[in-house]
């Protein structure tokens, strides 16, 4: 069942974009009109209650008087301070709609036994019905005229009761009108109305831009991808863009150039393995036709040009099946301790047809015995294909050294010749599969290519350090390290 796909990301980020515009636009709305009421009825009960703490505080300052007009001039906010009779110590000016000058001594009373039983503090919204004086008449006036009802006053009326230093109790009466916000709220609305316009218009002329300036190098690079999925490795990616997508492109630059290079060694490969396995093959052919064919040719001598070339096209064959499988990693590491130092010797021992016939002289450097733990195969594997890699590009000296050195817990070996050597631009190639060096450093040989990306493999299994030194015309150096066991 195929996955369902998002909308493509120009889209995503418009609509995600308008959608953000929306939601800020509608908390705007309802923070600025629908709780706005809310919002100023706690702000006048924080600033009712605040003040009446400063006079219960300033309760004993001879300036008291003058602190209560300050909070009735700027809090609009009318301050009372009474004994428990009811006679007034402090007073500020009524302010207009103000109850707190018209309260009856019943209710001063009921007020005082509320903040007593409260703990000397109490508050309340007193809502009172505020009567036209006069009926009015609007027979004489036209347009858009004041309802002329009877409307509702609110107040909110805070008590509480303290103490002079003489002993004498009080009571502090603070009251603030408050006053209707529709036509706050009819300002804001139509403010509002057009700030949402306009919000509106600039999201759409941004979440435009922006999309497109983010989505333009993606469909871009994905309309390249897409050429260099179907086999086109000389499709360039722009570098344009955020700086992330910019460095995605030089990333896919990158990897274009890369699979270009293994799609060239790719075809190098299978002109290798076709001339590397014909070769073989047409002189099993040949010779085994000739034994058929002629009489007395059916001697020692051609049964052994026989033998040599199956363990030959034998060895072709094993190499591609050897990196087949160590790349898959279906093969498990024997690991556990051995001589490496008994290996090496063995390993050359093994070659004393070749030095003997062809006059090469391999040289083993160790000043001890050294035992390691890894995979004696397969570390065997490596020092063979670093051998013959030696022996296929030595000098005219014909002289290879493998140097084994001790390196504090770590044993170092070297396999060292003195032929033409490598240029340095061809160095980071060398371990990749199928690379084979200039032919101008080959002797008459063939090959897969595949000797040290065998190498590489295996010695990256045993996490092990690895590497090559070498210039032109001075040999080279292949060496690794192994722990001591």
């Amino acid at each position: 069942m195929q996955k369902q796909r998002w909308p493509g990301i120009k889209w995503t980020l418009f609509l995600s974009f308008i959608l953000f515009s929306a939601i800020m636009i509608g908390l705007l709305w309802l923070f600025q009109i629908v709780l706005l009421d809310s919002f100023y009825r706690q702000i006048k009960t924080r600033s009712l209650i605040r003040s009446t703490d400063v006079v219960v505080s300033n309760i004993d300052n001879e300036n008291l008087s003058t602190l209560v007009s300050w909070i009735r001039r700027d809090d609009e906010i009318s301050i009372r301070v009474l004994d428990m009779s009811g006679r007034a110590i402090v007073s500020s000016d009524a302010l207009f709609g103000d109850i707190l000058h018209r309260i009856p001594a019943s209710e001063l009373a009921d007020l005082r036994a509320k903040a007593i039983a409260s703990g000397g503090s109490y508050s309340e919204i007193v809502t009172r019905k505020s009567e036209i004086e006069e009926p009015r008449s609007k027979d004489s006036f036209i347009g858009r005229l004041p309802p002329g009802e009877e409307v509702l006053q609110e107040t909110i009326l805070a008590v509480r009761t303290s103490t002079l230093a003489d002993g004498t109790a009080v009571i502090v009466l603070a009251s603030t009108l408050l006053t209707p916000v529709n036509s706050t709220v009819n300002t804001l609305r139509s403010q509002l109305a057009i700030i949402t316009v306009i919000m509106l218009v600039l999201s759409l002329l941004l979440a435009v831009a922006i999309s497109r300036r983010i989505a333009r190098p993606i469909v871009r690079i994905n309309d390249r991808s897409k050429e260099l999925a179907r086999g086109h490795f000389s499709v360039r990616f722009k570098p344009e863009g955020y700086k992330e997508i910019a460095e995605l492109a030089e990333t896919l630059n990158q990897a274009a150039v890369d699979l270009n290079q293994v799609e060239n060694l790719r075809r190098e490969l299978i002109a290798n393995v076709s001339h590397d396995l014909r070769t073989p093959l047409t002189m099993i052919s040949g010779f085994a036709e000739v034994m058929r064919d002629l009489p007395g040719e059916n001697s020692q001598e051609n049964a052994q040009v026989i033998i040599d070339e199956s363990r030959r096209l034998t060895g072709l064959v094993n190499d591609l099946l050897d990196l087949s499988r160590m790349q898959s990693e279906t093969q498990p590491l024997d690991i556990r301790p051995y001589s490496l130092t008994t290996s090496i010797r063995s390993i050359i021992g093994r070659y004393s047809k070749l030095v003997e016939q062809e006059h090469y002289e391999l040289i083993m450097e160790a000043s001890q015995d050294i035992t390691v733990r890894a995979d004696e195969h397969r570390i065997e594997q490596v020092l063979y294909n670093l051998i013959n890699n030696a022996i296929v590009y030595a000098g005219q000296d014909k002289r290879i050294i493998i140097r084994q050195s001790v390196l504090d817990r770590n044993v170092k070996v070297e396999v060292i010749d003195n032929g033409a050597g490598i240029a340095k631009d061809q160095l980071p190639f060398i371990w990749e599969r199928y690379y084979k060096g200039e032919k101008s450093r080959q002797r008459d040989v063939v090959g897969t290519g595949l000797g040290l990306s065998i190498v590489k493999n295996i010695l990256d299994r045993h996490n092990a350090e690895y590497g090559v030194s070498s210039r032109p015309g001075a040999g080279s150096v292949f060496w690794f390290t192994l722990p001591i066991a």
